[in-house]
């Protein structure tokens, strides 16, 4: 490893000239690096005051803020663990403190029990005029910083701790590959509870470049004004930018289109994107291709809370379908089947830290070799095609096994759809349960996009029928993860009385 970016941010403060901006429903804040620096260690002092020590733990349950990220490098400076709890998935109590043996829990939801502090007390305590010497913090790679939660498809959110060595060896390679760098300014709008948020602040620090944090409700506008050159997103993002871009392009003639598409695509990103990441889920063909041909370029990577990234298109090394190639550090382990397992220089761990009994040893093996559960193939220069999970194949009565991440890809493709899961209730038939685009679902249209996509598959993959969704999957409503992935268990436990009476749902 080249360099240990946490070791470099406890170390001393950045180099000056950069700055970190927090975009929301209110006024803009925007702050030097330095001075996150310097307000960090004024509130590790206070929680040193407090009894933290190094091994203690911390819990922030808030939404995306200044405060959030003081917490985390404050606490970074300490060499006490923070674990980022997701809202809507966990209450601020004293339940949750004694669940996740945490010494404090701050949280922008009101609470009067002992150990939960408002997300305020950071603020005041960050901005207090207070003095003193913190003590030196070294991390081993094996040293554990932080405790982040998986989706949390099945029941309780698995609690796995996140290691020094997997969180440097992450940053360095992602630098190598993006080289971000002075003229960079990074949009990240996504919950800072997931780490690899929080991962864009340590490169801010480290590499020197600037930073904008937003939520997910206000980054299109946050877009405009914010003119960043690099956009963190996930794909549900894009397909939404995607649709609001087309929106303001209807009467313009054919030839023209092209050019007034890009014109509305740069007039949304802000002019200045270099480039844009996605991940975490698979993203739509279709939206790829069309933000390449509006001169935006968009990288799609792959990886998991248990491996980190594994694979990432960039520049210089980009193929259409794959998620890259496999980056240094990572080893792409293929049985049989196709089955993925993902060996790394520098593991996340070796287990989980809160999960139910057998799941660790299901997930990962002896030498921390994580099973993904996904399923694809290496080409011949080591980029990595994920073809889909292993139980993303509905076995029919018949004796047939179907594939039903291409039909769901093919369903997405009509405006009027958002999401699609296709499955099979009784072993018959194909049912795809669809979120609808807009607050009105518009049923003809999925019916019509039905009757293409049949007329288009195989003998076995037709889809006999669609539930449409009354409102569109959400994290608020509990079908989408905070990535914004669509949660299959869930939704067809939702769906379940529409999915097995064969006469509900549109046909084609």
């Amino acid at each position: 490893m080249t360099r240990s970016v946490l070791n470099r941010i406890v170390a001393g403060p950045p180099e000056p000239g950069h700055h970190i901006s927090f975009r929301g429903a209110g006024p803009t804040e925007t702050y030097p690096l330095e001075e996150l620096y310097d307000l960090a260690g004024r509130l590790a002092l206070h929680l040193r005051r407090l009894g933290l020590r190094r091994g203690d733990r911390i819990g922030i349950l808030a939404r995306n803020s200044l405060e959030w990220v003081l917490l985390d490098l404050a606490a970074l400076r300490l060499g006490v663990m923070t674990a980022g709890f997701e809202a809507g998935k966990f209450t601020a109590d004293r339940g949750l403190l004694d669940d996740y043996g945490l010494k404090l829990l701050f949280s922008d939801e009101e609470s009067t029990d002992p150990g939960v502090l408002p997300l305020t007390e950071a603020r005041r305590m960050a901005f207090d005029d207070i003095t003193g010497d913190l003590p030196a913090v070294v991390y081993g790679p094996q040293d554990e910083t932080t405790l982040k939660f998986t989706s949390g498809s099945t029941g309780t959110p698995k609690g796995l701790a996140a290691t020094a060595g997997s969180i440097d060896g992450s940053l360095n390679t992602v630098q190598e590959l993006f080289a971000h760098g002075p003229d960079d300014e990074l949009f990240v709008f996504l919950p800072l509870s997931l780490l690899q948020q929080r991962y864009w602040v340590y490169s801010a620090l480290c590499f020197g470049h600037d930073l904008t944090v937003s939520a997910y409700g206000s980054a299109l506008p946050a877009l405009r004004r914010t003119r960043p050159t690099v956009v963190m997103g996930v794909p549900a993002f894009y397909e939404l930018a995607r649709r609001h871009i087309e929106a303001r392009v209807t009467d313009v003639a054919e030839a023209d289109r092209p050019q007034a598409l890009r014109e509305s695509a740069r007039r949304l990103f802000g002019g200045r994107v270099r480039y844009l990441w996605t991940g975490s889920a698979p993203a739509d063909p279709t939206t790829l291709r069309f933000f390449n041909s509006c001169a935006l370029p968009i990288y799609e990577g792959y990886g998991m809370n248990e491996t980190c990234i594994v694979a990432k298109n960039h520049p210089g090394a980009a193929r259409e379908g794959s998620v890259g190639q496999v980056v240094p550090g990572k080893t792409v382990l293929l049985d049989e089947h196709g089955n993925i397992s993902v060996r790394s220089d520098f593991p996340v761990n070796r287990r989980y830290t809160y999960a139910a009994p057998g799941v660790s040893e299901r997930v990962f093996a002896p030498d921390a070799t994580v099973r993904t559960g996904d399923v694809g193939h290496l080409d011949a220069d080591g980029f990595l095609y994920i073809t889909g999970r292993a139980d993303d194949v509905v076995a029919l009565d018949n004796g047939r096994n179907v594939a039903v991440r291409p039909i769901e890809d093919r369903m997405r493709q009509s405006p009027a759809i958002a999401e699609c899961l296709v499955f099979s209730p009784g072993g018959g038939e194909l049912v795809a349960v669809v979120s609808p685009a807009g607050a009105g679902p518009d049923e003809a249209a999925v019916a019509a996009h039905l009757g293409r996509v049949n007329a288009q598959a195989g003998r076995y993959e037709h889809v006999s029928r669609a539930v449409v969704a009354p409102e569109p999957f959400s994290v608020e409503n509990g079908l989408l993860s905070s990535q914004y992935k669509p949660l299959r268990q869930k939704i067809r436990a939702a769906f379940a009385a529409e999915l097995a009476d064969p006469a509900r749902g549109l046909t084609a």
